[in-house]
């Protein structure tokens, strides 16, 4: 190991976070400062990665979920050789930079995933590794090792305090992800003050319970390091947490407080960390020359590793050439099986739809290899298992199961998909009941921001979950879902739309789907718009009852209320009605007037109705004509609860009759 040259990079570091810091006048200073040590161990001797190819599909992941410390980030693919230049560092934290204040994929070369709310990066690490483990079960033969890296991430005091890694990581170590390592930061400071004043965990034990193994060193000991990272690749069985004692700020007139966890350092105080560190005082953005010589003499290394692996790649291929078009499929979405055919109905048949998601997920499974995914300890009521298309269940001793049981850990389900989805080559789904979506929701929010084509699952929509009462039975949360930028909420309304469902949410590549469906029977109902298939897709919306081109009245309902909507016109005479379904009201609601004038048709009156609050549903009619439900719902059976609160076919036909 070139020891000079890791500790030039690591100055280096220093010198540019504390800087470009300064000249933004915000950023946190106290993580670059203090961990430089660790970025330039790994990305200069412990990593196999390329700069000149980010995307090599065999590199190893490194996650920064401490995103605040953002700046340690940015300087070492800078220095390492990614493709971010000395421009990009001076205009950190500005609008349209490639280095803004958190990590944001898809704007920073080399940058694996959105790290910005902590405890959401080191959980999406966790599914990286997994995506890892399958893929290399998948692909790999006796003689070709394709897939073989590893997933490192660094995490400081505040990820650690955040429940979701807590959930993901207790799943890493049951799942004995050994290819896994993290490092933490153990500076014991956080924004307001020692971290003893709310967080006294032994982090080691903690870890220890977890299945994990636990190494501890020193972050300023760079040979040191080298050989903790040697010594947790000794152990295939457990992930490994390296516990690295740092001084936050490091070099800084404030080092070792919360002073320098969050604030530029100010003029005085860079002149003061620049003198300590050595570095030359009046030089701005000052890169020490061993620095960019000791990573362009690993141009060739890092060159020639992805060049060997590129080698075996061909030579895998060229021996298992179906093997190549499964690879080729799975990391384009693309089908491999294209004799599948959806689920057919016809009007009359009745199930719940989450029956008919079930069906469709297995469909979709069958059709695409690549699918794997499961719920929160759901699997049964959610109908997520797997038929005659599954490997059986992801586990340590079978890691080509397609199947994953995630446990009860809703917001950890959702960012170890969305690392797998960031990973490439699989489309993960997961799934719980619909009411539980909050707890994952700011994992959805940061999916939405990735633009990853992650699916949701969500059962048990409404109050006709019964006998459970109001705690599960979602109200107000589908509105909070469609309110996410980005994010595709379908309800489907019968079996045949949420066949369609799958198929809209496995098309789509640049955002999350999440879908509703029932735990009640529902009809297949005829459909007057005959091409209400591509319309659902393309338009949110589509006629099932025509009505006439002049209606009284058009009522407008998504998911279950689409049969309520059709029973309720069978009891109202003397009024043309006409009733649209809206699976997907913000599709719906995007489209130019005239798209829904002529799906609403010209209504002398809109009614709007969904078991869930009105709010979405004012935009198109008044209160009064809004059949919804703004209060949370209450126990008992199914039927019970909607007669206690005059949601019925019954109901709503009084309100059509006015």
């Amino acid at each position: 190991m070139d020891k000079k040259g890791v500790e030039a990079v690591a100055l280096s570091i220093r010198s540019l976070s504390m800087d470009a810091i300064q000249k933004a006048n915000s950023g946190h200073p106290g993580l670059p400062l203090g961990a430089a040590e660790a970025a330039a161990v790994l990305y200069g001797e412990v990593m196999k990665h390329n700069p000149a190819d980010s995307k090599w599909a065999d590199r190893d992941r490194f996650v920064l979920s401490a995103g605040h410390g953002s700046m340690l980030l940015y300087s070492i693919l800078h220095l390492a050789g990614y493709k971010v230049s000395m421009d990009d560092i001076k205009n950190f934290r500005q609008v349209g930079s490639k280095c803004p204040g958190h990590p944001e994929f898809g704007d920073t070369d080399g940058v694996e995933c959105t790290g910005g709310p902590l405890g959401q990066g080191v959980s999406m690490a966790v599914g990286m590794a997994v995506a890892e483990q399958m893929l290399a079960a998948k692909f790999n033969t006796p003689k070709h090792t394709i897939v073989d890296h590893y997933t490192y991430s660094l995490v400081g005091e505040g990820c650690l305090q955040e429940g979701v890694a807590s959930e993901a990581c207790s799943f890493a170590g049951n799942q004995k992800l050994g290819k896994l390592i993290v490092f933490y930061d153990e500076n014991k400071i956080s924004i307001d003050g020692c971290t003893d004043i709310t967080f006294t965990d032994d982090i080691a034990k903690r870890y220890e319970s977890y299945g994990w193994q636990v190494l501890k060193g020193d972050m300023y000991d760079v040979a040191g390091i080298v050989k903790l990272v040697e010594k947790a690749k000794k152990d295939k069985d457990h992930p490994s947490l390296i516990m690295l004692k740092s001084i936050i700020g490091f070099g800084a007139p404030k080092e070792g407080t919360a002073d320098v966890h969050g604030a530029p350092l100010g003029a005085e105080g860079i002149i003061a960390a620049k003198k300590k560190l050595g570095l030359p005082e009046d030089k701005e953005f000052y890169v020490v020359p061993e620095a960019y010589k000791y990573f362009e003499a690993k141009k060739a290394e890092f060159a020639k590793a992805e060049a060997d692996w590129k080698a075996d790649f061909d030579a895998w291929a060229k021996e298992n050439p179906e093997l190549k078009k499964e690879w080729d499929a799975f990391h384009s979405d693309a089908v491999t099986d294209p004799s599948v055919k959806d689920v057919e109905y016809k009007p009359g048949d009745a199930c719940a739809t989450r029956d008919a998601s079930g069906k469709a997920l297995n469909v979709i499974a069958a059709r695409y290899a690549n699918l794997v995914g499961g719920s929160a300890d759901l699997m049964g009521p959610n109908k997520t298992a797997f038929k005659n298309t599954d490997n059986g269940t992801f586990s340590p001793s079978n890691r080509k199961g397609r199947t994953i049981e995630y446990g009860i850990r809703e917001f950890a389900m959702s960012a170890i998909a969305a690392g797998i989805s960031l990973h490439g080559g699989l489309r993960p789904f997961c799934a719980t009941f619909l009411v539980f979506a909050d707890y994952l929701r700011g994992s959805l929010r940061v999916v939405s921001l990735m633009k990853q084509p992650v699916i949701y699952v969500f059962t048990h929509d409404s109050i006709y979950v019964g006998e459970d009462g109001p705690t599960h039975q979602p109200i107000e949360t589908l509105t909070g879902l469609r309110a996410i930028p980005g994010v595709q909420v379908i309800r489907a309304g019968d079996p045949e739309e949420s066949m369609e469902a799958w198929n809209m949410a496995y098309a789509s590549k640049d955002h999350p789907v999440c879908m509703a469906f029932t735990r009640q029977a529902l009809a297949v109902y005829e459909k007057a718009d005959k091409n209400w298939k591509k319309n659902m897709a393309e338009k949110g919306a589509y006629v099932v009852l025509e009505g006439s081109a002049n209606p009284d009245i058009t009522v407008l309902a998504s998911g279950s209320e689409v049969n309520m909507a059709l029973d309720a016109a069978k009891l109202v005479s003397g009024k043309t009605i006409r009733v649209v379904s809206v699976p997907d009201l913000k599709k719906f609601e995007g489209l130019s007037k005239a798209d829904r004038a002529a799906i609403i048709g010209n209504a002398k009156r809109i009614v709007c109705t969904e078991a869930g609050i009105s709010m979405e549903w004012l935009q198109f009619t008044d209160k009064e004509n809004c059949f919804c439900l703004d209060n949370f719902g209450t126990s008992g059976p199914a039927k019970k609860v909607a007669e206690y609160f005059n949601f019925t076919p019954e109901k709503l036909a009084e309100l059509l009759k006015k």
